[in-house]
């Protein structure tokens, strides 16, 4: 099994070499819209790798004047990627228009940066530069001297991104492992911890723990109205800090959702789960009356989880979510007047719960019948509850043989 790991460096780049980045990043993104605009013309949009470097590799080198090749290819791999997941939305009914490249960053691979101890040296529009690290203390635990300067972990390629001033380069880490006894019974299980998102709780998981969101909601006001009091103000002093409480905010909340993340992970371990079934989080602004702050958390939350599950032999799936709160987890009746709020009460069989609880167990539920094994002596199959099991048509089986535990089902 192959575990990932993304480690973010701040570097120390002087003023000429700050240029030439810029550069990069401008003649990247430009060459990476080329691409995307040129899969765009025909009657289809081309996804193919090899197709769209065939088409348009000469073309972006003779424009840029030679910009590197590596990162040519690297450009034209990040428009593939970005038109692919616009096809699949279409396959699935959604809206997709076409992508555009606005982020100021680079991809890099091992032909284009190497990477040092205490350096990294990057391909440019003009040769290459040499920036250093700019790290925590030798003795801190962190994330750089647990994979980064790890022996275990091999460095496989980064993402350049400019950002509040800063250039901060996203390195890639990689090791390979052997799935232990334990984590194999665990995949082998075949068992779904199902994932319900949202305002007022973040995280609702099908056991019945919820994550809540006060504290979340409560610290975003906090820094909407320092950044109000800050832009009255209208000074560059101002406008400083406004970009100071950004980071602060950010790192607060990164702080609270890889917490949560963690334990998410220790939720579906203790209760032998295979898989973690969260909602698709496409559309969850307009299901859910989320604000942009909150789809952050909410994709950011995925993220930690999906690439932290990975160690455990864990997958991460998401679900269509469609009427997953108003259909009863029970029986299976689906109505919009069975969900107001936060209370579920099925209309046709009286089943009543919290909405999000009701709604976890759903998404576990739809990622059974999405994947079901059949007859056939598969892998059994089920939405784990704390107090027992879903089968994949609802039917509920006790932990133990005298059945409730006091827990919600």
């Amino acid at each position: 099994m192959e575990v990932r790991r993304t480690v973010p460096v701040a570097l120390d780049v002087d003023s000429d070499d700050a240029a030439l980045l810029e550069d990069t990043v401008d003649t990247f993104l430009w060459s990476a819209q080329y691409v995307v605009d040129h899969a765009f013309q025909g009657e289809y949009v081309t996804t193919s790798k090899t197709a769209l470097d065939d088409e348009t590799y000469d073309d972006v080198r003779e424009k840029t004047d030679g910009f590197n090749g590596g990162l040519v290819q690297a450009a034209r791999n990040k428009a593939a990627e970005a038109c692919k997941s616009v096809v699949e939305r279409w396959k699935r009914g959604k809206k997709a228009s076409k992508p555009t490249f606005t982020s100021p960053h680079v991809v890099y691979d091992k032909r284009t940066a190497t990477f040092h101890d205490d350096y990294v040296s990057l391909a440019t529009t003009d040769g290459r530069i040499e920036a250093d690290y700019v790290l925590p203390d030798e003795d801190s635990d962190t994330p750089h001297s647990e994979y980064l300067f790890s022996d275990e972990y091999e460095t496989t390629g980064a993402e350049l991104h400019y950002q509040d001033g800063d250039w901060v380069l996203h390195i890639h880490c990689k090791k390979d492992v052997e799935s232990d006894t334990s984590e194999q019974a665990t995949t082998e299980n075949g068992t779904v911890l199902g994932v319900d998102l949202g305002v007022n709780n973040l995280a609702v998981a099908s056991t019945g723990t919820f994550w809540m969101g006060d504290k979340f909601d409560h610290w975003r006001r906090e820094y909407e109205k320092r950044r109000g009091s800050l832009q009255q103000c209208g000074t560059r002093w101002a406008h400083e800090n406004i970009q100071a409480v950004g980071r602060k905010e950010k790192g607060r909340f990164k702080q609270m959702l890889h917490r949560i993340s963690n334990e998410l992970i220790a939720e579906a371990r203790e209760n032998g789960c295979s898989v973690i079934a969260f909602e698709d989080l496409t559309d969850i602004r307009e299901r859910t009356g989320a604000s942009w702050g909150h789809k952050w958390a909410f994709d950011r939350l995925y993220e930690y989880v999906e690439y932290k599950a990975e160690e455990y032999g864990i997958s991460v799936e998401q679900i269509d979510p469609e009427n997953t709160s108003r259909r009863c987890s029970h029986c299976g009746f689906t109505h919009p007047d069975n969900r107001e709020d936060e209370d579920f009460e099925c209309l046709k069989c009286g089943y009543e719960n919290h909405a999000d609880y009701n709604a976890a167990k759903n998404i576990g539920l739809r990622y059974l019948r999405r994947n079901q094994t059949g007859g056939d002596g598969g892998a059994p199959l089920g939405v784990r509850l704390n107090s027992g099991m879903l089968n994949v048509n609802g039917g509920y089986s006790p932990a133990t043989a005298s059945g409730q535990n006091g827990s919600p089902r």
